[in-house]
Order: C-alpha cells, then sequence, then structure tokens
C-alpha cells in the first residue's frame, strides 16, 4: 500500500450508509449522489431531519461523514464488542486511508471532491442512538466530517485519492 503521507496513497469505499431520518438506523446503499451545499441525497441531513439540522441550512461538518473500516475492526477486537460500521452512522466506510490526517487537505471519493473539515469523535448523541459504549470505542479514531467540494456519484469500491 503506498504511503498515506505521499500523494499516492489511495483507499476504497467499503460501504455507504444512509440515515433517512434522525435516530433511524443507518441503511446500506450500494452508491449516493453527494450534492456541494447539501449533502448526500436520501441521508437525514440532505433532508434537513438530522438530529443536528439547523434551519437556515446544512452545515459544512454535516455534508457527509467517513470512517475507517480498521478503525471499527480495530475497536471490536480491543474491547471485545460486536460492533458494525454502521453503528458509528457515518456516511462513507473507507479501507486503507488515514483519515484523521486529512483534516484541512482536499480529497477525491469516487466522482465527488470533498475537503476534511474536522475529526468526527464519538457524543452522548451516538451513544444513546447506537446503544454501544460509543465514546470508548472510538475516540479519536470516529472519522473525518468533511464538506462536499463538487458533487457526483460515489459507489462501493470506487478509490479514495488524493485531490
Amino acid at each position: 500500500m503506498p504511503d498515506w503521507r505521499g500523494p499516492d496513497w489511495r483507499g476504497t469505499v467499503e460501504a455507504i450508509y444512509v440515515g433517512p431520518n434522525a435516530k433511524d438506523p443507518m441503511v446500506a446503499v450500494d452508491a449516493v449522489t453527494a450534492v456541494a451545499g447539501r449533502g448526500i441525497e436520501g441521508d437525514r441531513y440532505f433532508e434537513q431531519r438530522g438530529s443536528f439540522s439547523k434551519p437556515d441550512g446544512i452545515d459544512p461538518k454535516q455534508e457527509i461523514t467517513l470512517i475507517e473500516s480498521e478503525a471499527v475492526e480495530s475497536a471490536a477486537t480491543t474491547y471485545g464488542v460486536e460492533l458494525a460500521p454502521s453503528d458509528s452512522r457515518r456516511n462513507i466506510v473507507t479501507r486503507g486511508v488515514a483519515l484523521n490526517h486529512l483534516v484541512g487537505k482536499e480529497f477525491t471519493v469516487g466522482e465527488t471532491r470533498l475537503r476534511g473539515v474536522k475529526l468526527n469523535e464519538p457524543c452522548r448523541h451516538l451513544v444513546a442512538v447506537a446503544g454501544k459504549p460509543m465514546i470508548k470505542l472510538l475516540r479519536h479514531r470516529g472519522g473525518l466530517r468533511a464538506q462536499i467540494l463538487t458533487g457526483g456519484r460515489i459507489s462501493v469500491g470506487d478509490e479514495v485519492a488524493p485531490g
């Protein structure tokens, strides 16, 4: 695997999830359409139905979220807890990408260009919705919040790359 710190790192989209309404279970889909300034079609924040939606429009930090499959697997193994990627309530599950290092960086996921905005640390709301000790499980590995700079299609199997 290329070094994530260099210009040639690459990863893949392993799974995609949307949550149609706040607190609803996440639903696995094969592909989504990302829309700059709106989020992911079919997701609660795109529809202004998320727990943290604001009446004046979507916050760039809520447009799309990503998490490393390796982080979910490691948390489950480390703590002996059954944990599925959907429990994280993140939209895009990646493999082979050091997401924490993408804060402030631009990158592509499929046809979509994103900018990492901030780490997506787990919170008490996630604990309540998931019914698991998510703060302990995903502290410092809870994923990335990103802004959609250029919309497009994202599909399972797509490349995640510098961009």
